[in-house]
């Protein structure tokens, strides 16, 4: 059975769009308080047009999907300093929820960032997806009941972030990050994938089978996915 909802659009610019529609209408609805948010070059024409638009967006809180580990929040390469960069600093929130990559212990900021996040449930989250088929930073072979974790990253996936780490700080090899089952627990999941090098992670996705390898391969356990691409399928 096809659960999910394709939507083709011209460049990531239309995708924004859908994706501004789509938040207008849950808000519109009373049915947006918890919106799980994500990173990367495919989010910034997002927040571009939630920034500039008129939604209010105070009484909604946020969790971020992850974080790297040993980078403060002031750094330029964190995820925390995208996400004020591109969204918070901008538009008023409720609360806003990014995993402490900087805690002395990880594993019990891993527990208590789930605990938060399952007790405020997710009505939304928004993911991208990287070349080699990863959502969040749940690399290939990454277990379907995994929560909030360390992960350790692979060449693939440091090579292609390597680009954004423009001055000397060097990229971590591990990160925080929810996992597979923290995902799967939203209510709404909604994937955007711009460019021909997410193609073969979306074509695997649509072969409709679950391949742990693939971990986008995961979102066909869920009964409410929309995946907003410009890749003519």
């Amino acid at each position: 059975m096809v659960n999910y909802k394709l939507i083709q659009v011209e460049n990531p610019e239309k995708g924004a769009d859908q994706f501004f529609q789509l938040i207008k209408e849950e808000l519109e609805n009373d049915r947006l308080h918890v919106l799980g948010l994500a990173t990367g070059s495919t989010m910034i024409p997002v927040y571009k047009k939630l920034t500039e638009s008129e939604l209010d967006f105070s009484n909604v809180t946020t969790f971020n999907l992850d974080e790297y580990v040993g980078l403060k929040a002031e750094s330029p390469n964190s995820y925390a300093y995208f996400m004020n960069d591109h969204l918070f600093s901008k538009k008023e929130f409720k609360e806003t929820n990014i995993p402490n990559g900087m805690a002395e212990n990880l594993e019990e900021e891993c527990k208590r960032y789930e605990e938060a996040l399952q007790k405020a449930g997710l009505d939304i989250q928004l993911l991208g997806v990287g070349e080699n088929g990863h959502i969040a930073f749940n690399e290939p072979g990454t277990p379907a009941d995994s929560v909030t974790h360390v992960a350790e990253l692979t060449d693939s996936t440091l090579g292609v972030n390597s680009q954004y780490f423009e001055n000397d700080e060097k990229i971590p090899n591990t990160a925080l990050t929810m996992g597979i089952a923290s995902i799967l627990s939203a209510k709404k999941l909604v994937l955007l994938a711009f460019g021909e090098k997410k193609r073969p992670a979306i074509t695997k996705f649509l072969e409709g089978k679950v391949d742990p390898d693939w971990t986008i391969t995961y979102l066909h356990d869920h009964k409410d996915v929309t995946i907003i691409t410009d890749l003519t399928i």
